[in-house]
């Protein structure tokens, strides 16, 4: 059923995630961690990656909003709103990082924002086996995507390599998460097609 309210909730929560510096109730990861002497080239890397990261991060936080809203269940709902606020920590923790290392968010947010919200949405009206299961697979890339990441930030940016590890941690439980509450794996295909958009959004994020 239509839920005229739940819309303008999410189109609000829409409009802080793009307008608004994200919020996070736990500590930063690394915050006691001295700010390491990176040459401009490190600093370069891990501002990229960083930003990768949180354009990842506005994907993610808008196909959960998305999923939330079409989603059928309760429980369903309350476990895609749990992800999508811890999320919203992982933002906060990247934009920090971001403005530490001297650089700027990626330019195409709104875009990967509006299209991420439609993805979810969708994925939601399919029912909420799909629905979890697609959450399911959006966790399990983005901790692959992550793990790669920790591979390339340079080794002495302790405090980016802190919130990126603990960020991963998080989007494994959320992918366990959502196979406890029944998600359904996807089809290959979709997976494949998954796996190209998010290629397609971390080449374009790393550049602007």
């Amino acid at each position: 059923m239509f839920n005229l309210d739940r819309v303008i909730v999410e189109f609000d929560k829409g409009l802080r995630t793009l307008l608004a510096p994200a919020q996070t109730i736990r500590p930063m990861p690394g915050r006691e961690m001295p700010e390491a002497d990176l040459n401009a080239a490190q600093k370069s890397l891990s501002a990229a990656l960083m930003r990768v990261n949180h354009s990842g991060e506005i994907c993610a936080q808008a196909l959960y909003q998305g999923q939330a809203l079409t989603a059928r269940d309760s429980s369903t709902q309350q476990a895609l709103e749990q992800a999508a606020w811890e999320e919203t920590e992982h933002l906060a923790w990247c934009e920090q990082r971001i403005r530490d290392l001297g650089s700027h968010k990626s330019f195409l947010t709104p875009l990967w924002y509006t299209g991420s919200l439609a993805i979810g949405a969708l994925a939601g009206t399919l029912g909420d086996k799909w629905n979890l299961g697609f959450l399911a697979e959006t966790e399990r890339q983005v901790s692959r995507h992550l793990e790669g990441h920790l591979a390339r930030l340079p080794a002495a940016d302790e405090k980016s390599r802190a919130v990126v590890a603990q960020m991963k941690l998080d989007e494994e439980k959320h992918a366990a998460t959502a196979l406890e509450h029944g998600g359904a794996p996807l089809p290959a295909p979709v997976r494949l097609a998954m796996r190209l958009s998010s290629k397609v959004m971390t080449k374009t994020a790393f550049l602007v």
